[in-house]
Formats: C-alpha cells, structure tokens, sequence
C-alpha cells in the first residue's frame, strides 16, 4: 500500500513550477514557504529594479535563477522557463498565489485520472475566500458568470495565475505567444488549446489564494497602476485582431480609445489617482499601439504561435 506521503513525493517529481517576478521582492517569503519541498523550480526574474533575485536567491537556493536582461513581458519569461522544462508537467504560478507542496500534487494526481487534459487550474479565491472568476467559456461565446463549480469542469478558458501544463500536449502548438506584453497572453493560449479540442480542466478541489495583482505593486502602486492600463488596452485590441481581423480591432480600439479620454476627464473631476494613473495608461497604450507596423513585423518574422490574421 502506498503512503500519502509518498504518492506526494512522487507527485512532485513529475512537476516544474515556474515563477516570474518582477519587482516581486515583497512576495518571495511567502513564495519560498510555499515551495519547500518542491524538488523542480524555476524563477524568472524580469529586470526587476528591486532586489527580487537576491531575496530568491537567499529563500530559494534550491531553485534555478534565469534573469532576463530586459523586461520583454510576461509570455516571453515564461517561454524561457518552459524551454528549460524536463518534466512531464509545468506549473505556471505567479508570486501572488499562496499555494504548497500538497496543493501542486493534488493538481497532478487529479491530471493521472484526466490523461487527455491539456491544462488544468484550480478554483481560485480571495484572501477572504470568496470565489474568483478565474474561468470560463471562451468569451466572445459566453461571458464569465460567478458561482462555484461543483465538480472537475471541462471549459475553453482559464487564468494562467495557477495553471498546470502537460508538456507533451502543449509543446505542439505552441506556449505564450510574444504579441501579447501582459494580459491576453493566457486567453490566446487557452484559445488555441480549445480551437484543437483539447481539454482545459478546472479542478474545485484544489482551492488556492490569489492575492489579485499583488506581485507588481511593490513601492509605486500608481505606477504599476498605470501600467495595468497600459498593457491591458493593448493586449485587449491585439487580441482582437489576431483573432478576429484588423478591421474588428480598428473598431475597437476606436471605440476603447473614446472611452479612455472620458475616463480620464472623468478621474481629474472626481479625482481617484489610483483610477486616473489606470486610465491614462489605457489612453497612452490605445495612443502609442501601431498595428500596421505590427502586421509587416509578423508578415516578415511569423510568430511560432501562428498568427490568423496580419494583413494591416
């Protein structure tokens, strides 16, 4: 008969998690708790101007340091983790999940009885432990609805805060494609997964805490603010017109950069400088976002993920 302990054990031997921080400096003593005892980690660290590789460093000797020289986005680090894999699975974890040893093996373990999923997530929630909404139907079909899952669910998108990757089953069509910054880049994934029937399962079992947008706030939360909104209106139109055309995203990128200007009018006459530093970000990434030199960059150097349409 097998022990507990053991099936744990060997759980995790068959498991990467991967981490990328950035100015994550505040999040690595709760991460390096979390991990102990996990045999396979690799932390990315984005340029951090803050002294999030040294903490790691010192927390997590354990684990394997690869420091990008410049902040190229969140897929970007990720794909350098994921090439670097040697296991059958890949954890993606961000620093603001507080998760453990345990909780990593149960995902596994559930995926031994779910052996064509492609990836996998648990049911995430609040530090007060109110459910997330961290899944759904892909959402041009059905927008995300609250509730709570009363059993494993079979979706066509889910948030990559805490998601497990069957290597073998991903690797064909692609990880994180670099188009995406920050934000959209899991949606795009998930998209693709879904579009070749794959399964992406949603495990309400395994419950874990996510601290919402807690690894990036560091010592400049307007700031961090403002880069929310940049990247998101970006990411948010890029999508769109990877998947639905240029003429769509021009649509929408009209109709967000209109909204953008009143939100901010709206933010300087009843002042919220958390609220206004977001939407004067989403004004200036709406402003500063070039999809015809985009669509020639990928007609010259096609992204590996595939891209459905580049035409400007």
């Amino acid at each position: 008969m097998t022990h507990p302990d053991d099936a744990v054990r060997d759980a995790l031997q068959r498991v990467t998690v991967l981490t990328v921080t950035y100015n994550s400096a505040h999040c690595v003593a709760a991460l390096a708790s979390g991990l102990a005892g996990v045999p396979h980690v690799i932390v990315v660290d984005n340029a951090s101007a803050d002294d999030s590789c040294a903490r790691v460093r010192a927390a997590m000797p354990s684990a394997r340091l690869i420091v990008m020289p410049a902040n190229q986005g969140y897929g970007v680090a990720n794909n350098a983790a994921l090439a670097a894999v040697q296991t059958e699975f890949a954890l993606l974890l961000n620093p603001d999940c507080l998760i453990d040893a345990a909780q990593i093996a149960a995902l596994v373990q559930a995926m031994h009885d779910w052996p064509q999923a492609t990836l996998a997530v648990p049911q995430l929630t609040e530090a007060s432990g109110q459910l997330q909404v961290n899944y759904s139907w892909p959402r041009d079909a059905w927008s995300p609805k609250t509730g709570e899952a009363t059993g494993v669910l079979n979706v066509g998108y889910a948030c990559a805060a805490v998601m497990l990757i069957r290597m073998a089953r991903l690797a064909p069509l692609g990880f994180f494609d670099p188009l995406f910054f920050l934000y959209y880049e899991d949606e795009d994934l998930c998209l693709r997964v879904f579009h070749a029937r794959g399964q992406i399962l949603v495990l309400p079992a395994v419950r874990v805490t996510h601290l919402s947008r807690g690894s990036v706030k560091g010592t400049r939360p307007w700031l961090a603010e403002y880069g929310r909104g940049f990247h998101h209106a970006q990411s948010k139109v890029l999508f769109v017109w990877k998947h639905q055309g240029p003429e769509a995203a021009r649509w929408l990128r009209r109709r967000v950069l209109a909204a953008s200007v009143l939100n901010v009018l709206a933010r300087i006459l009843l002042p919220s400088p958390r609220h206004l530093a977001r939407a004067w970000g989403r004004f200036r990434g709406l402003r500063a976002l070039k999809m015809e030199a985009l669509a020639q960059q990928r007609r010259a150097e096609p992204a590996r993920t595939g891209s459905a349409h580049v035409q400007a």
